[in-house]
């Protein structure tokens, strides 16, 4: 790290990579560590906002399944869970 806190990436971790002169990179904080990212392999960055209407559409799809589990449609299916548990065995 140079006074203007500039970094030197070392030759081997540049060629494994393909990050050439000019390349742009992106800093990304990972837990306590930051890595160091090649911008054309980098994931597009999900805003917090955005994570969060994700996470709530993903929880109103999971309770419309709940709601949807009623007792007996195991009858609908032709078996039911126990039959599944019991199959091949010797009794």
């Amino acid at each position: 790290m140079t006074s203007k806190l500039q970094v030197t990436v070392p030759k081997v971790i540049a060629d494994k990579y393909r990050i050439k002169p000019g390349d742009e990179v992106l800093w990304v904080a990972s837990g306590d560590s930051v890595r160091l990212v090649p911008a054309r392999n980098a994931r597009p960055q999900t805003g917090d906002a955005r994570r969060l209407a994700l996470f709530d559409l993903a929880t109103s799809r999971q309770k419309a399944r709940q709601r949807g589990i009623v007792k007996g449609k195991e009858k609908e299916r032709g078996w039911t869970r126990e039959e599944l548990y019991d199959r091949g065995r010797a009794r």
